[in-house]
């Protein structure tokens, strides 16, 4: 008689052991007790699901190791990808204060654009129109006295990139210039009359002040910043101390925030440095739960570092399909057209109708640096507003190779000035060609404008024959997008009476 293998007698008693436990189980629920009533399918969990993660299994509920591990994995990569996307604006504050620390120490470091930011330096969306005037305050050591120059527009951010205050036309001082006092988190000391008092969350803070051109003479704004610009602390307000600022033109440095796990440092360090009320319990419990807590240590284990750094790439490409590929229908500014808000629902919180639009949020924060009301909201002749576009008028992306024409029609809407700047997709600065400035605006010199005052920009590797002045460089295998700046806006951009073209493939480059 052939003797039975070993292996076969074990598969068959583990086969029946299955069989009598599924038996059991189907018995259990066939069988009636007294308190038995009808389960909804609705609110019962079945042994197998087939779920985006694989096969989920259970047994009358109780998911399997394998299960367990799935979904934990899943969790925190999820919890990974929105701490990604809810604290891109913290990341970015922390870069742009490390770029500005290659310059020196906080409070101490001014920084001035005596010729303008050029396309070395790497800051979001920067413009070639105005003076920048810009430092990190930090407020540990009590309150910061600022004196805003007059007629400018600046505001004041805290780490967190919200808004804490206005200064100049959009602010208090309504372009007169004025003496702010930043008050620090929890501060209760005395406050002095005779300051436009402002207190901050957090004791980091970005300030950000732009100076206007007039008459072509960038020297005149750029004295005019520096003699009414002054910062100090409140207790050496009766002798503040000399002022000495540093120009950043031309300057190589990063305000870049980071795309991959150092992301995740730098929050840490915001946390670490901020008090715990500094940001909101749900952004507190969000943080805590991939490891990022005030008081206690960042380290994650190997599991926990491949988990997040795969957050971050996917919150990167997520940001980045929020930014050039919107799904939001009420991002676009005109019906069929290309060019999009700033500012989706013209609410520098993100926030129209009290509903947070965290979509809104990412998009500005992943390309931008600063938030305030007067870029957002409705004020005719006084703030700024934005259009930003990356596609041209058939919904393809932008391409380098090929040229292209924008057609600006006559009067536009802007009392100071309009500007059109290409940027680099990669790092949302200024886009790096052969040019310094790669901008056309209201305040360049010899460009053409047609007689009915309107201008045609042209894109391209190469300019088209006698377009020159109105050329833009761009670079072949690679793409690009635009914002258009108006600066002291008017009604007809506000009513929508007055649009721009769309960019449109050009035939004018046959030579």
């Amino acid at each position: 008689m052939k003797k039975e293998s070993p292996l076969l007698k074990f598969a068959a008693s583990t086969f029946f052991l299955a069989f009598l436990m599924n038996a059991a189980t189907v018995d259990a629920q066939k069988v009636r007790y007294k308190m038995t009533t009808d389960i909804p399918a609705s609110i019962t969990t079945p042994d197998k699901v087939e779920t985006s993660l694989g096969t989920l299994r259970f047994f009358d509920g109780f998911p399997d190791t394998e299960t367990v591990r799935k979904v934990y994995d899943n969790l925190d990569f999820q919890r990974g990808m929105q701490a990604f996307l809810s604290a891109i604006q913290a990341s970015g504050m922390y870069a742009t204060r490390e770029g500005y620390r290659t310059f020196g120490p906080d409070n101490q470091t001014i920084l001035i654009s005596d010729s303008f930011l050029d396309s070395r330096t790497l800051y979001l969306l920067a413009n070639t129109e105005t003076i920048y005037l810009t430092f990190w305050a930090n407020t540990k050591e009590g309150p910061l006295v600022i004196e805003a120059p007059p007629d400018v527009l600046g505001f004041i951010n805290d780490f967190w990139s919200r808004y804490v205050t206005d200064m100049g036309r959009a602010g208090r001082d309504g372009g007169a210039g004025g003496k702010y006092l930043l008050l620090p988190p929890g501060y209760t000391g005395d406050v002095p009359e005779g300051y436009l008092v402002a207190q901050s969350p957090t004791y980091g803070n970005f300030v950000f002040v732009r100076g206007f051109i007039y008459n072509g003479d960038k020297g005149a704004t750029v004295e005019h910043m520096k003699k009414n610009f002054r910062v100090y602390p409140l207790a050496l307000a009766t002798n503040p101390p000399a002022m000495s600022f540093i120009d950043m033109s031309g300057k190589y440095f990063s305000c870049i925030p980071a795309n991959d796990m150092s992301f995740f440092d730098q929050v840490n360090q915001i946390v670490q440095e901020e008090p715990l009320g500094a940001t909101d319990p749900e952004i507190r419990g969000l943080l805590a739960s991939i490891g990022i807590q005030k008081g206690k240590p960042f380290a994650p284990d190997a599991r926990m570092k491949s988990i997040l750094a795969d957050a971050v790439s996917v919150g990167n490409a997520t940001a980045r399909a929020i930014t050039f590929n919107t799904r939001d229908q009420e991002a676009f500014i005109y019906p069929g057209s290309q060019w999009q808000l700033g500012y989706i629902g013209n609410d520098h919180e993100f926030s129209p109708d009290g509903v947070l639009n965290p979509d809104a949020r990412t998009f500005f924060y992943y390309n931008a640096t600063g938030i305030t009301p007067a870029m957002s909201a409705k004020m005719i002749g006084i703030g700024s507003q934005y259009a930003f576009n990356g596609r041209d008028a058939t919904g393809q992306n932008l391409d380098g190779s090929k040229n292209y024409r924008l057609h600006v029609p006559p009067n536009m809407p802007a009392k100071d000035f309009w500007s059109i700047c290409l940027y680099d997709p990669q790092t949302r600065s200024l886009l790096q060609t052969d040019q310094r400035f790669p901008t056309i605006s209201s305040q360049k010199e010899g460009i053409i404008v047609n007689p009915d005052t309107s201008v045609d920009v042209y894109f391209g590797p190469k300019p088209p024959t006698g377009k020159e002045a109105n050329w833009i460089q761009t670079i072949p295998g690679k793409g690009w997008f635009t914002l258009l700046r108006l600066y002291g806006p008017l009604e007809p951009w506000f009513d929508k009476t007055w649009k721009p073209g769309e960019i449109e493939e050009s035939s004018e480059y046959k030579r």
